[in-house]
């Protein structure tokens, strides 16, 4: 009798149990940086100078940003990604701060001066 109902166990299939888990939806959002663009900034200066740009979009360092004379003419050129906005700045040269006597918009700043202001669209 025992080897009879062993195979009878060994027969009978016990019901699966499903469980149903309900996974939450995640939303996983990126960070999206605005494009950026190709702003040049040009100045005149003594050749052989040391010619810097400082600005909001480097934390006003002095020499993070230097400024070259291709020509050796005196015209002191950088180019610098931007994100759209307005963007503060100013010229190291030599390192006396100037500001951009070409640019037409200024705004004054803590120190009794004026930055320059570059808008990127």
């Amino acid at each position: 009798m025992k080897k009879i109902a062993k195979a009878i166990a060994k027969k009978v299939i016990a019901p699966k149990v499903i469980k149903t888990v309900v996974v939450p939806k995640v939303t996983v959002k990126k960070e999206v940086r605005a494009k950026t663009q190709r702003a040049t900034f040009s100045v005149r200066a003594k050749e052989g100078s040391k010619v810097f740009i400082a600005g909001s979009f480097n934390d006003w360092d002095p020499t993070a940003k230097p400024m070259v004379d291709k020509k050796g003419d005196g015209l002191f050129v950088a180019t610098i990604n931007l994100e759209p906005g307005a963007h503060q700045y100013k010229f190291v040269i030599d390192g006396i701060w100037c500001a951009d006597p070409e640019c037409t918009d200024w705004v004054h700043n803590d120190h009794g001066t004026l930055n320059s202001v570059k808008n990127v669209e």
